[in-house]
């Protein structure tokens, strides 16, 4: 009786051991198909941080001809000077004058930028106006927006301050 149980006891064990042992490698198997694939035809998976470059110095200005930015200021001040008045005020003034002084050639002008596009001397650059504090500053710079080579501008800007802030 003892070899009855026995026997009624393991014979469904060694059936599922024997259906186990013929296909028993799916109960390891990965579903996923990337698995599937050998490790150079699955994607590259690059971690959040490198997945762009760095923006670290994107806001940094660079040298001006091998120069650092503190050398290049005394260049941009002897291409602009402060005017007394309301920035549209001064703009307008120095409509009238560059109107008004030979060889000077107004291209374009954008009101809301406060900038007209200036060709004097077989140079061209931009004479700007901005608000600064309670007046307005008048500045030659090229279309990057650094003061401007050659002599034409700094030309011009005494030619305007003479008019514009006497």
């Amino acid at each position: 009786m003892h070899r009855m149980i026995r026997t009624a006891a393991i014979a469904p064990l060694a059936a599922v051991l024997l259906v186990g042992g013929l296909s028993g490698c799916h109960w390891f198997k990965k579903k996923n198909a990337l698995y599937t694939q050998s490790g150079e035809a699955r994607p590259l998976e690059v971690p959040p941080d490198l997945d762009r470059p760095s923006a670290e110095r994107a806001m940094e200005l660079p040298a001006v001809k091998g120069t650092s930015a503190a050398a290049a200021a005394p260049a941009v001040a002897a291409t602009g000077f402060a005017a007394a008045g309301d920035r549209d005020a001064v703009f307008a003034k120095v409509g009238e004058a560059l109107a008004s002084i030979n060889g000077v050639k107004v291209v374009n002008k954008a009101d809301i930028l406060g900038t007209y596009d200036i060709d004097y001397l077989d140079a061209k650059f931009l004479i700007r106006v901005t608000k600064a504090g309670d007046g307005a500053y008048v500045a030659a710079v090229d279309p990057r927006g650094l003061a401007p080579s050659g002599d034409a501008a700094g030309k011009l800007i005494a030619a305007l301050k003479a008019v514009v802030a006497p």
